[in-house]
């Protein structure tokens, strides 16, 4: 007995199919740059073919022929559409294996054809390599300096490629992402009391990745640890708090920074225009996460990058680390603003062979002695990372050696009072022979 298919189920049939294609053609996209001569030239029909296989996701087979075609017709007009073709078959493929493979080829292909518009593809497909694989700021930073080296290099040696618009923008979310990582570094220091270490990284956020979207915090902080480290670097607290005013003047911390430019009595300012317009357009074309990706970030690999810039030019250079400001500077015998003479740094050895050298030569503990604003200069104690436990330790040593006073000072009070007890004892028994009737 036959039994016919009812018209709801032929429905879902053919809409569960064309669903199934759908998602084929999705999977299998499409290469990017065939080259669609019509001709039946055995490298074409090669060439073709790969094509096919890797739209397909028949990769190997695709690398297959394509490298039977390099080494069989080399004066094809195909090579090198081929060795970009292997390269990205590796790219579509994936994986750490993948990643690799395509990064060597993209290289080669770059080396071998460097004036070829194709060589910025495979430049800014090297930056996409490292971009993908970036970790989250507060992980190793590896993939995103090598992502920002890729993408400055795209910059650099094709500023009118197509890609270069895009690259910028890629480069500025990976210096979000290294400008955060440093960031938070400072941030620890800051509100651990470490004042050094926390103006010396914070600074150096700022400096390195001015497009960073908490660049402000991280001035108004390294500004504010300046101040706890004492009257000696207001000069430099008073620099950050001022670069607030000029170059984030939109910032949270502009009217903060304002006043405390007042309480040091420091002028304002002018406002950097070109800055402020560039700060203008961030806040108006910034786009905020959606509840559903904030609440499934911790399963996302990757960064979040919806705070980085969308204009501006990022950093291109690398800035030198600088040396924190509480580290005394090298004299090499000069007079400083406050009238300290130091001395030299510059020390060199050698092999003395006249034993009598010694002798002749000036003495060093034979230098006078620095006195006046020099020796008060000199005696000025250096801050340190480490201030407030240095400050706790005094204190408990100070608690230790009070209570160790104390212990010593009661066997002398006792042995001071057994002298008076046994001298008031004979006064006691003449006082009883005097008066026996007492008893």
């Amino acid at each position: 007995m036959k039994t016919l298919f009812p018209a709801e189920s032929l429905k879902k049939a053919l809409v569960v199919a064309a669903a199934l294609a759908l998602l084929s053609s999705c999977i299998h996209k499409k290469y990017e740059t065939p080259i669609t001569k019509d001709t039946q030239q055995p490298d074409k029909v090669l060439f073709d073919k790969s094509m096919h296989d890797i739209e397909h996701g028949r990769y190997e087979v695709a690398r297959i022929e394509l490298n039977t075609l390099m080494n069989t017709y080399e004066s094809s007009e195909y090579l090198a559409k081929a060795k970009l073709a292997i390269a990205d078959s590796w790219f579509r493929e994936g994986g750490a294996n993948g990643m690799a493979q395509a990064e060597a080829e993209y290289k080669d292909f770059e080396l071998f054809y460097p004036t070829m518009p194709e060589a910025s593809e495979a430049q800014h497909k090297i930056c996409m390599i490292h971009y993908k694989q970036m970790d989250k700021p507060d992980r190793d930073p590896l993939e995103a300096i090598r992502a920002e080296t890729e993408c400055r290099a795209l910059l650099t040696q094709y500023p009118n490629s197509k890609y270069a618009p895009a690259t910028a923008q890629i480069l500025r979310n990976v210096q979000e992402v290294l400008g955060e990582h440093e960031f938070t570094v400072g941030d620890f220091y800051f509100h651990r009391g470490a004042n050094p270490a926390a103006a010396n990284r914070l600074s150096y956020v700022a400096d390195q990745y001015p497009l960073f979207s908490q660049a402000d915090d991280a001035l108004f902080e390294a500004g504010q640890s300046y101040l706890n480290m004492g009257p000696r670097f207001r000069q430099n607290a008073a620099a950050d708090f001022a670069r607030i005013v000029r170059e984030y003047p939109l910032s949270d911390r502009a009217d903060a920074a304002k006043k405390a430019l007042q309480d040091l009595e420091i002028p304002l300012p002018e406002v950097d225009r070109a800055a402020a317009e560039r700060e203008k357009y961030d806040i108006e074309n910034y786009r905020k996460p959606s509840m559903l990706s904030e609440s499934m970030g911790f399963m996302r690999r990757g960064p979040d990058v919806s705070a980085a810039a969308k204009a501006g030019q990022p950093a291109m250079e690398n800035v030198l680390f600088p040396i924190p400001a509480s580290v005394p500077k090298a004299n090499n015998g000069e007079t400083t603003a406050n009238g300290a003479v130091g001395g030299t740094t510059d020390v060199n050895g050698s092999i003395v062979s006249d034993p009598t050298k010694l002798d002749q030569s000036k003495d060093a503990r034979s230098l006078p002695a620095v006195t006046g604003k020099a020796a008060a200069a000199n005696a000025q104690a250096v801050p340190s990372n480490h201030q407030a436990d240095l400050e706790k330790a005094r204190q408990q040593a100070k608690k230790k050696a009070k209570k160790q006073r104390k212990k010593k000072a009661a066997p002398q009070e006792q042995q001071q009072t057994a002298p008076a007890a046994q001298n008031s004892q004979p006064e006691a028994a003449g006082s009883l022979q005097a008066h026996p009737q007492a008893q």
